[in-house]
């Protein structure tokens, strides 16, 4: 019998293997298509369940069987991906289940944008929203250890995560929370497959402590490979911290409870046209030091996009009135016809309850900027502000609709180094990218040193397929040389679970291989990501449109 018969049979969700429902699933917002075997919509935890315990049961049968779990399916890095079972949560699993005071219980399919309705409604927000928040899903933050515009203030997706339940590879449902000492000793008591996880994982980590430790990135943001370093800590043993960012490697997770903030009330923002980069570290510190909840960023490149279809970004901010914001963007053409495109924007939020205050912070920062002679602006509206955040968030997908015969090219899109090393780095990158003679924009988080790298490129000719590696071969070697990450946020996926050896070296990746055989030792859960995949399976999974 057909396993997707036996599958059927066994669920009460639905099976689809249709060539419509096929070719859908087997893309995301990367570069690649992989085409599944079929796709599943489970309809609660407990088909999920009998959908991976049917895997485990029958994989040495049937080699080619596995399962990758999808939510919005917004993916960069193609972590969405996979020849076998795909699992969607987002059309049956997805809701709040309860609120607290300062928390919610969420299911994975639930789309960011609905429950950040829901949470603001009650003075609530998840502040790890990334720049496509509209298209996010909450399993897919967790899964990507999600960070944006407000990390900088708030931090990553990992901080906010207080429990989980999550199934596991041998078909069971279980808690995942921060245990005592006392706690994780009674769990690795227990004879079954939980306990050997817990007990192989602590081995793991205290007989290479020193290793894992020199190891971890000198950066504030990193989702790249398994994130050993805070599983420990304080006395706590949180495996939560390892199964944000794991991509669905570990496991699938099937509830979430997370943390929310009360977010301040009143925002001023200063924004700083740089006609060049020199003396962009100072800069960003100068910033810093008045601690602004977001220091975001976008160059000459994303500027021009944005003004070229300016009335598409208007309707995007959903403005009343349409021809006040069109006036409202004079002053910067003015500008720019003056002194010329800036080669870089920087935006600096400073927020709280009291506007005074928020004023002063802003004038400050452009006061003690005039020895660098930038040209600024301290925005006097909620509208104001919105038009240049917008740009920020909206340049990927402007790109991605809009400039006909290529497309938008996901493959060094997420790299991070210090600030402090922005004003050598940022250079060097362009000349890397120049040297192929790519068009390209950046944008990012400036006060983070994470810059999102998109080049447009026409997928048809050979020729752009060849250099994706090589590129990013001597971008990921010059991000090695400031200290920095493959990845901030993006994670790995397909397009970088090959250069985790560069980033980290052998030792580091191959206790990655052994985390990932600890938990999933029949490598059913999202294979080729994280550990397995290859360069050969990049070359040979790259679109052609």
């Amino acid at each position: 019998m057909d396993y997707k018969h036996e599958l059927k049979l066994l669920i009460n969700g639905q099976i689809e293997s249709s060539a419509e429902v096929l070719e859908k699933y087997s893309k995301d917002a990367s570069l690649f298509q992989v085409m599944p075997d079929c796709v599943v919509f489970p309809k609660n935890s407990s088909d999920i369940e009998k959908i991976v315990g049917y895997v485990a049961k029958n994989k040495k049968d049937n080699q080619n069987l596995s399962v990758t779990v999808r939510a919005a399916g917004s993916c960069m890095a193609g972590g969405a991906l996979n020849e076998s079972i795909i699992v969607d949560t987002n059309r049956y699993i997805k809701g709040i289940k309860s609120w607290g005071e300062n928390s919610a219980v969420v299911l994975p399919g639930t789309m960011y944008r609905d429950f950040e309705k829901e949470s603001l409604a009650r003075g609530l927000l998840l502040p790890c929203f990334t720049a496509s928040k509209e298209l996010n899903a909450i399993g897919g933050m967790v899964g990507n250890n999600a960070a944006g515009e407000k990390t900088l203030k708030y931090g990553k997706m990992e901080n906010y995560v207080l429990k989980t339940k999550m199934v596991f590879a041998d078909g069971k449902e279980r808690e995942i929370k921060p245990l005592s000492e006392t706690e994780l000793e009674e769990k690795k008591k227990q004879d079954d497959f939980e306990g050997k996880i817990y007990k192989e994982l602590d081995d793991l980590l205290i007989n290479n402590s020193a290793l894992i430790e020199n190891a971890r990135p000198k950066v504030s943001k990193n989702s790249a490979g398994y994130y050993l370093w805070n599983i420990k800590h304080d006395g706590v043993f949180d495996l939560n911290k390892l199964i944000v960012g794991s991509q669905g490697t570990l496991g699938v997770v099937t509830e979430v409870e997370i943390g929310l903030i009360k977010p301040p009330t009143k925002s001023k923002m200063l924004v700083i046209f740089l006609r060049h980069i020199d003396n962009l570290g100072e800069i960003v510190n100068e910033i810093l030091k008045e601690k602004p909840e977001t220091l975001e960023s976008y160059d000459d490149s994303t500027l021009k996009l944005a003004i070229r279809f300016l009335p598409e970004l208007m309707k995007v901010m959903k403005t009343k009135n349409f021809f006040k914001m069109a006036i409202s963007f004079i002053p910067e053409v003015f500008m720019f016809f003056k002194g010329g495109f800036p080669k870089l924007v920087l935006l600096a939020e400073f927020t709280g309850d009291d506007e005074n205050k928020l004023e002063l912070s802003a004038e400050k920062v452009r006061d003690s900027l005039k020895r660098f002679h930038p040209a600024t602006h301290i925005t006097q509206s909620a509208m104001d502000e919105e038009k240049y955040m917008t740009i920020r968030r909206e340049s990927f997908s402007l790109l991605r609709k809009h400039i006909h015969g290529k497309r938008t090219a996901a493959f060094i899109d997420d790299v991070i180094v210090r600030p402090e090393y922005l004003p050598e780095f940022l250079p060097k990158l362009r000349a890397i990218l120049d040297k192929y003679k790519l068009f390209y924009t950046i944008a990012g988080h400036a006060g983070d040193g994470n810059f999102h790298v998109i080049p447009l490129m026409d997928m048809h000719n050979k020729k752009n397929k060849e250099v994706i590696l090589p590129i990013s071969k001597e971008v990921y070697e010059l991000v090695h040389q400031y200290h920095g990450s493959i990845t901030a946020e993006h994670n790995d996926g397909i397009i970088r679970t090959p250069f985790l050896e560069q980033m980290y070296g052998p030792e580091i990746v191959g206790l990655f291989k052994k985390v990932k055989n600890i938990f999933d030792p029949q490598n059913i859960l999202n294979p080729g990501k994280k550990v397995g995949g290859s360069f050969e399976y990049i070359e040979s999974h790259i679109v052609s449109e």
